[in-house]
C-alpha cells in the first residue's frame, strides 16, 4: 500500500525515524534549503534515516529531480542544528527542511542539474503556498548557521527561484573597486554593517569590530545574495546589495 506524501507533487515516502514534536505554538513559517554534502545521494539518504546520526530532513531531492519525503511536515525534523534567524533559535520547530543531493564543498561541489532545480522550485512553491511562507523566510542553511555551514552554497540558483516569485532576491550589485572592510577593522561603518545584517535576520553581534563572526556572516550573505565573490570581505558590492535587500522588504515582517 502506498503512503501519501504531504506535498502535491509526484513524490515517494522514505521514512526516517529522526523526528520529534514541534515546539507548542510554533507555526511553520520557514523553509531551509541544504545540500547533502556527501559523496552520493544513497549515502545521504542512509544517513538521514539512520537513528545513530540524529539528523533528518522533511524532503530529499535527487539529482534527477526525484523527491523523497522522509519526515511528515507536522513533525520536527533535525536539519538546521544550532541555528538562529531574527531572534528565533529553534529553527527546526518553525521550518521545513529540504536536502538537495550535491557532494558539496568537501566532495567536489558542482552546479545543480536543471531537473533537480526544477523539482526544488516546484517543491518550494508547493510548501510555501500551503503554509503561507513569505519569500524572505525561505533561506539557506548557511544563513541560519553561518559559522558552521556553507550550504547550499554559491552555485545554488536563487535567481531562478526569485524569477518564480518564491524567494527574496535583488540582482547583485557587480563587484568593483572602492572601499572595503575586513576582519580586524573597527569603527562606525562596521557597526552599521553589522546592524544591517542583524536587521535582515542574521545572528551577529553589533560591536563595531569586524571579528570572525562578522566575517562568517558576510560570507554566508555573499553565498546567498552576492555569489560572484565569496571572501568574507564587505566590499561596496556586498554592502550595496544588502542595502537594496533591506529597502525592498515590506514594512512589517
Amino acid at each position: 500500500m502506498s503512503v501519501k506524501t504531504d506535498c502535491g507533487l509526484a513524490a515517494k515516502v522514505h521514512p526516517s525515524p529522526n523526528h520529534n514534536d514541534r515546539r507548542p505554538g510554533a507555526a511553520i513559517d520557514m523553509i531551509v534549503l541544504h545540500y547533502t554534502g556527501m559523496q552520493d545521494g544513497e549515502s545521504a539518504l542512509q544517513r538521514l534515516c539512520d537513528p545513530r546520526a540524529e539528523v533528518s530532513a522533511h524532503y530529499l531531492v535527487e539529482e534527477d529531480g526525484a523527491i523523497l519525503q522522509c519526515v511528515p511536515e507536522a513533525r520536527r525534523a533535525w536539519h538546521a542544528g544550532t541555528s538562529f534567524w531574527k531572534g528565533e533559535t529553534d529553527i527546526n520547530s518553525r521550518s521545513i527542511g529540504i536536502e538537495i543531493v550535491n557532494p558539496g564543498h568537501a566532495w567536489g561541489y558542482r552546479p545543480f542539474p536543471p531537473a533537480q532545480v526544477e523539482a526544488v522550485i516546484a517543491l518550494v512553491a508547493d510548501i510555501a503556498a500551503r503554509h503561507a511562507i513569505a519569500p524572505w523566510r525561505i533561506l539557506a542553511h548557511s544563513d541560519v548557521a553561518p559559522e558552521r555551514k556553507d550550504d547550499p552554497g554559491e552555485l545554488f540558483p536563487w535567481d531562478l527561484l526569485a524569477a518564480r516569485g518564491l524567494v527574496h532576491h535583488v540582482p547583485p550589485v557587480p563587484v568593483s573597486g572602492g572601499r572595503f572592510f575586513q576582519e580586524g577593522e573597527s569603527g562606525q561603518p562596521i557597526e552599521a554593517l553589522q546592524s544591517m545584517l542583524a536587521i535582515y535576520g542574521y545572528n551577529i553581534r553589533v560591536s563595531g569590530v569586524f571579528d570572525a563572526q562578522t566575517a562568517a556572516v558576510v560570507r554566508a550573505f555573499q553565498r546567498h545574495f552576492r555569489p560572484e565573490r565569496v571572501d568574507g570581505i564587505a566590499d561596496a558590492s556586498t554592502i550595496a546589495t544588502l542595502h537594496q535587500l533591506l529597502t525592498s522588504l515590506p514594512a512589517l515582517d
